[in-house]
């Protein structure tokens, strides 16, 4: 064979060969590619781990914020794991969305999930070692963000996966560019940037623009300026590294590259950006958590209400976005906020004051006190301090016999504390932080519409960032003189008239057991004089009460307080009149309320309807209620409630620049206090609403040393006359002064001249004669 003929034929095995590869190419592209990602598609044998169906992809799962609403349409805070509350393209603005489209994804409106242009740049920066940044579309990034891509459960991973990690990076990016494109097809383009910005993590627990704007700039998404947009967009490069509360040279050095990305494309002036480039980032930071905001109590209280709820109507409250509307009016709890923390500040320097050691004024004596008014000894280390989790936890650890204990609960920590003045950053051990907490008085306070048994305000203390117990619903302690109102309605019912008269004096009542019960006033005093029953009830009199208990039957004052609305155990003892057992404040107010809303009991309520995030209504609250005693009874307690705050000695209510009741405006109210003054309690009453508080000590040993500094009166009522002065002068909420309606006729004689004449036809009154009532 001659050269020429042999190099010929060399030539055509070569064209053969580069023919077969030709054709080997393309079946593997045009054949081999398409039939590759049809595999992946399909998971053929399980070689690929499954892909979400087209249903889950209509309907992603994502963690979302439930958000709780007042009535008058406040955010007054949200549910999450995941801190994400979404918001539609419209909201976002055009800063948000042109920061991103140059940042990641400027052909965005040109492809269908995939770019090829920016595929092929990737591919030849890997070839070239000179890689030129990444490929993955705006749709790509939020298909790995929406389904985890890559992140499998080992029940949800391929055969194939786990093998190699480049074999892995391949199937993964297959899964996205497959995902990407079944986005494009099930949304459009406004509704994938919506969806993205509504995803994605922007670090410190903030998840979506609209918490990131907050969270960062204390704005919403549309209100952002181009450079704010910049740093949030930024962002997605790396949530820790290019975090401006963290690193804010390197989040700064990252705005400027994507604010210069927007020049490039022709969405940013290059003189705007020559000006913002040099400034450093002005950021607004409030990372979102419970002990912020409006109503902080009443949100951490019926979150457990809600997951009980949600149990029962099928919806998660930390990651189903769904809309909470309760009755809560935002300005009604802040003046009752605001009511409570001041009067609180002021009980608490005079409770100090109290408390100065005699010796020594810089330094207080210990505030816990035995039945005899003396310093109880031990309390705080045999009583106070076994009570905390953290001595039970190191008992648990240590054992009780163990020294660690001692020194772990008097080891030094730096930490924050609470002072009426504000936190104070100070070295403090547990034991003494403890200590510190117990000098304090603790308070609560809830509103309600009477009418329809909304709840319009709900304080359940002090501060709720270092106070976690509520004391509106789950604290209970003795009512004192506040339980007998409810005790009356009984007697008012049995048809006594509120000017029937018993003597103020000292009685001895035999009990079923044997026992003599005699029972002191107040002050241990006792007039001798004959005292009509609203009379008794405003001066608190004990020894009219505990006739009156006697005469209506323990049994029947039982059955008249259950039906007001009292739900905790209530023995038929004749004390019970005197408020010896615990109840709360959530129950009294409800069981007041029924006085103003003519004898009927309505369950108090928050709630008013829950929506799903597409906003269809899941839960509608319809509120219980029951005719409890009838129109005339409930306005003569109503009547009788006003003897008690036109007492003369109440007039100090205008003193403190409270609200009192006037000849346009009745108030009715009652005060509270327990035996030796560690609880005081105020109700108030007007046509509109019903309000309550409670002040006392974390326990009752603690309190103050002089009853009378203890009582409701003092301590309580300052807190209810504030709120009403507050709300009343609110012309937002247009509450207008007036009377309490009272019945067409009234079966009751009320006007006490005429019950004396009634009872006795022969006597005549004088004019100017008058019995003997408190005002």
């Amino acid at each position: 064979m001659t050269e020429k003929k042999e190099t010929k034929l060399i030539t055509k095995k070569r064209l053969k060969r580069v023919t077969r590869l030709l054709w080997v190419a393309f079946i593997l592209v045009f054949v081999g590619v398409p039939l590759y990602i049809w595999s992946v598609s399909a998971n053929i044998g399980n070689l690929y781990g499954e892909l979400p169906t087209y249903s889950q992809l209509e309907n992603p799962d994502q963690n979302l914020s439930s958000l709780l609403y007042s009535e008058d349409g406040v955010v007054l805070g949200s549910y999450y794991r995941n801190n994400r509350n979404p918001v539609t393209y419209d909201e976002l603005g055009d800063n948000l969305i042109n920061a991103l489209l140059a940042a990641e994804d400027i052909r965005f409106d040109q492809h269908s999930g995939i770019d090829l242009a920016s595929m092929f740049r990737v591919a030849f920066g890997v070839l070239t070692f000179n890689r030129q940044g990444g490929g993955s579309t705006v749709t790509q990034q939020l298909a790995k963000q929406l389904f985890s891509t890559r992140v499998a459960r080992p029940e949800e991973s391929g055969r194939l996966q786990g093998i190699n990690r480049y074999l892995d990076e391949l199937i993964y990016k297959t899964k996205e560019w497959i995902l990407a494109v079944r986005l494009e097809r099930s949304y459009t383009k406004e509704e994938i940037m919506a969806m993205y910005f509504n995803q994605v993590e922007f670090g410190s627990n903030t998840y979506g623009i609209q918490s990131a704007a907050q969270t960062y700039f204390n704005k919403n998404p549309n209100e952002l300026s181009v450079e704010e947009a910049a740093v949030l967009v930024g962002l997605q490069k790396a949530v820790t590294g290019y975090n401006p509360v963290i690193n804010p040279e390197a989040s700064k050095r990252r705005r400027n590259v994507v604010m210069n990305q927007m020049v490039k494309y022709g969405l940013m002036e290059k003189e705007l950006y020559d000006s913002l480039k040099v400034q450093d980032i002005q950021l607004d930071y409030r990372v979102q958590n419970q002990n912020q905001g409006l109503a902080q109590y009443f949100r951490a209280e019926i979150a457990k209400d809600l997951r009980a709820i949600g149990n029962e109507y099928g919806f998660d409250l930390y990651a189903d976005g769904i809309k909470i509307y309760t009755t809560i009016n935002s300005r009604i709890q802040m003046h009752a906020e605001a009511a409570l923390d001041t009067a609180m500040r002021v009980l608490q320097r005079k409770f100090f004051n109290t408390l100065k050691d005699p010796d020594d004024s810089t330094k207080l004596l210990e505030p816990w006190l035995d039945d005899n008014d003396r310093i109880f000894p031990d309390f705080f280390e045999d009583i106070a301090l076994p009570r905390t989790p953290r001595y039970r936890s190191l008992i648990k650890k240590y054992g009780e016999d163990s020294d660690s204990v001692d020194y772990y609960l008097n080891k030094p920590n730096r930490m924050k504390v609470f002072t009426w003045g504000g936190e104070v950053d100070t070295l403090m051990s547990p034991s003494d932080s403890l200590r510190h907490y117990k000098y304090f008085l603790q308070s609560g306070f809830m509103a309600v519409d009477p009418h329809s048994g909304q709840i319009k305000a709900w304080v359940g203390g002090n501060n709720f960032k270092y106070f976690k117990y509520d004391h509106v619903r789950l604290g209970k302690r003795q009512p004192g003189s506040l339980f007998k109102p409810l005790v009356y309605a009984k007697a008012i019912e049995m048809n006594y008239s509120p000017c029937y008269q018993l003597m103020d004096q000292a009685v001895s009542i035999p009990l079923p057991n044997g026992d003599i019960w005699s029972p002191q006033n107040a002050l241990g005093q006792f007039s001798g004089e004959k005292m009509t029953l609203t009379a008794a009830l405003a001066e608190s009199k004990n020894s009219v009460s505990a006739q009156l208990i006697d005469i209506i039957k323990p049994e029947n004052a039982v059955e008249m307080v259950k039906k007001l609305g009292i739900k905790s155990p209530i023995r038929p003892f004749h004390a019970m009149i005197l408020g010896t057992h615990d109840v709360s404040l959530y129950e009294i107010v409800s069981a007041y309320g029924t006085f103003v809303n003519k004898g009927v009991h309505i369950e108090p309520h928050y709630v008013t309807r829950i929506e799903d995030r597409f906003g269809n209504v899941i839960y509608n609250k319809v509120p219980r209620k029951r005719t409890a005693i009838n129109e005339e009874v409930a306005y003569v307690m109503l009547d009788m409630l006003k003897g008690v705050t036109h007492r003369l000695r109440y007039r100090w209510m205008q003193d403190y620049g409270l609200l009192y009741p006037s000849d346009s405006l009745d108030i009715g109210g009652k005060t509270g206090t327990t035996q030796n003054g560690s609880d005081g309690w105020f109700m108030g009453v007007t046509k509109d609403l019903v309000a309550g508080a409670w002040v006392g000590g974390d326990d009752r040993a603690i309190r103050f040393k002089a009853w009378t500094d203890g009582q409701g009166g003092r301590t309580a009522m300052p807190i209810v006359g504030g709120f009403f002065s507050r709300v009343y002068a609110d012309t937002l909420l247009n509450l207008q002064h007036g009377p309490f309606i009272r019945p067409e006729s009234i079966g009751i004689e009320i006007d006490c001249k005429k019950y004396e004449l009634l009872r006795n036809p022969q006597d005549t009154i004088a004019e100017d004669e008058e019995i003997y009532q408190p005002f």
